[in-house]
């Protein structure tokens, strides 16, 4: 038998092991990972697509909160888990695979050769709210009022596109408040009806049901156009910065190196979720915008959405830690 033959041979058997593996797919429970604490505006996204993968794969999803490292913990965990489709990643694309890269010196995967994409899932965007007792109505006077404050003034943030709208809003209309980071931007409530935090920018899943309560007023939305069904003008409108548009992108990854017949079946059931009547109806009620994507389309976003943040990131003057 010459080696030609037996490398022949090899190959066939991998091949047919892989079509096998993806005709038996899932064999166990998968496990959802998300970067963020559970009960956090991100987990919330994360544990709705879990719930419907479940129903068409046939198998539990289980949503693992790994949090830590502005969502980087999470995505290092997917990126070192077996590469058997048992393990993904549901994430903001752009905080994890984009503005982390110039949120810190170092991180620990590198997002586009370490990950398989899968699957684009949604649009949200961040809303800039004080208390409802503040007395700045809209942002001019937000911004009038953070003048006065200069270095006393102060705002929270838990995401990076949370800090990046706060850094280039400061940039851009010459203020000196300081950031105080959280995990995320729930656990900064008790300092936002306070008022020992002036203002911040929270994702809008969280941030609906906050304005919608009246527990705070949003004063502007991050997104470059206005958000549909939402009587709230954008921050170029507002605050005069015609390049805001800060708008995260959920997506779905899976470690390098997965079969690319998981992958397709994957993607086809999140293409399969994103049509669903319940998915409209839940982006709606968080005022997201649906950006379905397949596993193409979210490889050929990345390094378009990590060039993106690089300007962003040198607008917003951000320094990596």
């Amino acid at each position: 038998m010459t080696l030609k033959l037996v490398a022949w041979i090899a190959a066939a058997l991998v091949s047919t092991c892989v079509a096998v593996e993806a005709q038996t797919y899932p064999t166990r429970e998968i496990r959802a990972v998300v970067g963020l604490p559970a009960g956090s505006g991100g987990d919330v996204v994360a544990r709705y697509y879990a719930d419907k993968l479940s129903s068409l794969a046939g198998k539990p999803v289980i949503v693992e909160n790994r949090p830590g490292m502005i969502l980087s913990i999470g995505a290092d965990a997917v990126a070192k888990a077996p590469p058997d489709g048992h393990t993904i990643l549901i994430t903001s694309v752009t905080s994890s695979h984009a503005a982390n890269v110039f949120n810190f010196k170092r991180l620990p995967y590198d997002p586009i050769k370490d990950f398989t994409p899968v699957a684009m899932l949604q649009k949200s965007y961040f809303m800039l709210m004080v208390r409802p007792e503040a007395p700045w109505k809209n942002v001019a006077e937000l911004t009038e009022a953070m003048k006065a404050k200069g270095e006393k003034a102060s705002y929270g943030y838990g995401a990076p596109p949370a800090l990046a709208s706060s850094e280039l809003y400061k940039a851009r209309k010459g203020l000196k408040a300081v950031g105080i980071p959280y995990k995320t931007s729930m656990a900064s409530l008790p300092e936002m009806f306070s008022g020992e935090l002036d203002f911040q920018f929270i994702d809008s899943t969280a941030g609906t049901p906050l304005r919608q309560s009246g527990k705070l007023r949003a004063l502007a939305v991050s997104a470059g156009q206005r958000v549909p069904g939402v009587d709230v003008p954008t921050m170029a409108e507002a605050a005069g910065i015609p390049e805001f548009d800060i708008a995260p992108v959920w997506g779905v990854l899976l470690p390098a190196g997965t079969p690319a017949p998981i992958v397709s079946k994957l993607e086809a059931w999140f293409a399969e979720i994103s049509k669903m009547e319940a998915t409209r109806q839940y982006i709606a009620n968080t005022h997201a915008a649906p950006f379905p994507g397949n596993a193409k389309a979210l490889a050929d976003f990345i390094p378009k959405e990590i060039k993106k943040w690089e300007e962003l990131a040198r607008l917003a003057k951000i320094e990596p830690q």
